[in-house]
């Protein structure tokens, strides 16, 4: 506790090495609170200092974090093949409003192996015509992979958008048996 009698945020923060790239894991007591795509110094840099900013505290690298134990487990399953859904407790307050009714149905309600509309995704939670709000919701999300914004996609078969690229995305896809593996 802090002086105040409050308890001090603690996040921890470790970089996976992937298919797709290094990525960032950061928890909090909460539960996996971001992820963040090709972890270089640089992105990671920035990445932490938005989170101490955001969260109130410095991250403290932690590879061996039990906050961070099991998430680096399923990553490393998912990435493997071993594993179609996360089970992790997540920490959410990086994100609220529409943006997160988006993500926690996205979460829950798109599964392995299977794509979604933006549109129809808006008229999941109960906002058709929102499908560019849609769009800066999987923007904005803080946990890709672990909520998969990869899943959603143009109405027109088009791929869409990605924060991680469209590469990064066609091999999520690809990895889920959506798409067709690139040839090179």
């Amino acid at each position: 506790m802090d002086s105040h009698g409050q308890y001090e945020q603690q996040v921890v923060w470790a970089v996976v090495g992937t298919d797709i790239g290094p990525l960032m894991l950061a928890a909090t007591r909460d539960g996996l609170v971001s992820v963040v795509f090709h972890a270089t110094d640089e992105v990671r840099d920035k990445a932490l200092g938005r989170l101490a900013s955001r969260l109130g505290t410095e991250p403290v690298e932690a590879t061996d974090s039990p906050l961070l134990a099991e998430a680096i487990h399923q990553v490393d399953q998912y990435f493997a093949g071993a594993r179609r859904d996360f089970e992790l407790p997540l920490d959410w307050s990086l994100i609220s409003g529409f943006n997160r009714q988006v993500l926690r149905e996205l979460a829950t309600g798109v599964p392995y192996g299977s794509v979604v509309g933006y549109g129809d995704l808006a008229g999941r939670v109960g906002q058709p015509g929102a499908a560019q709000a849609v769009g800066m919701a999987m923007g904005a999300n803080p946990l890709p992979v672990v909520v998969p914004c990869h899943r959603v996609v143009e109405s027109d078969g088009g791929i869409g958008g990605f924060g991680g690229g469209l590469e990064t995305k066609r091999k999520l896809l690809a990895l889920e048996g959506v798409l067709p593996e690139p040839l090179f």
